[in-house]
């Protein structure tokens, strides 16, 4: 059984929302009666989604952004002040892979691509974020990191580079904002049945299969999962929550 949150009368935004974990989130966000917010480079997509949750009984608003440009997150976090006037909740879901390489042949341009968005996104997001929230003096933001936030793998230096970032990012801000009544946090999601990790299947079989081998719950997690811990970490159920990087994982980081 799913737990029920109200969410009513508070403005919820999410990156990377028309898809995967961010478009579980944003339906989740709507189902506990929050106002969300689906913010994504395909903002055709994000609008479609957006229209289905309205259809269903939500309230929800589609804008496009590229988090990898700043301007673009300013613009964003702009119009969600003009129309709302708060910012109660915010996921900085968007991400990407790269191809694997061994770290003395990654090229520079998927580093600095996979870092654009996964590391500077964050750090754009959480900033413009935190301007709004703390001039009301209240809210809660979760990054999403990776399992590979938390553990190094062969062929992935660059990728969790900017996951470790990602962590490291979310427990200074943390800290910084924890006495101004804003909690911010980290998810770190294992190996999900997402879109992204569908193209990860088909490129690169024998890597899925022996981080499928490692995750001791034997499957592989689903978006709503991951959806179910971010609502938790906005609530009030996780009031005393600061600065943590949650394994949501299967138990691949606990042996």
């Amino acid at each position: 059984m799913r737990p029920v949150y109200d969410f009513r009368g508070q403005v919820a935004l999410v990156t990377g929302a028309a898809r995967g974990i961010g478009l579980a989130t944003s339906r989740a966000f709507a189902r506990n009666g929050a106002v969300v917010v689906l913010s994504d480079h395909d903002g055709d997509l994000a609008g479609e989604e957006a229209e289905r949750i309205v259809a269903g009984g939500g309230e929800a608003l589609a804008l496009a952004c590229d988090v990898a440009d700043e301007d673009d997150v300013a613009t964003l976090l702009g119009e969600i002040d003009a129309r709302f006037g708060r910012l109660d909740m915010a996921f900085n879901n968007a991400g990407i892979q790269v191809p694997p390489s061994d770290a003395a042949d990654e090229p520079l341009s998927s580093f600095e691509r996979v870092t654009a968005v996964n590391q500077r996104g964050v750090w754009a997001c959480m900033k413009h974020e935190l301007r709004l929230m703390r001039r009301q003096g209240s809210g809660a933001i979760v990054n999403c990191s990776s399992l590979g936030g938390l553990v190094g793998l062969p062929g992935r230096a660059a990728y969790h580079g900017t996951k470790h970032a990602v962590i490291g990012m979310t427990r200074s801000a943390g800290v910084e904002y924890a006495p101004r009544n804003i909690r911010i946090n980290a998810i770190c999601p294992g190996t999900i049945d997402t879109p992204m990790v569908q193209d990860m299947l088909e490129s690169q079989p024998e890597a899925m299969v022996e981080i499928r081998k490692q995750q001791p719950i034997g499957r592989l997690g689903t978006a709503e999962e991951i959806a179910e811990a971010v609502l938790w970490l906005c609530s009030p159920a996780a009031s005393f929550v600061i600065g943590v990087a949650l394994p949501v994982d299967g138990g691949f980081t606990a042996h």
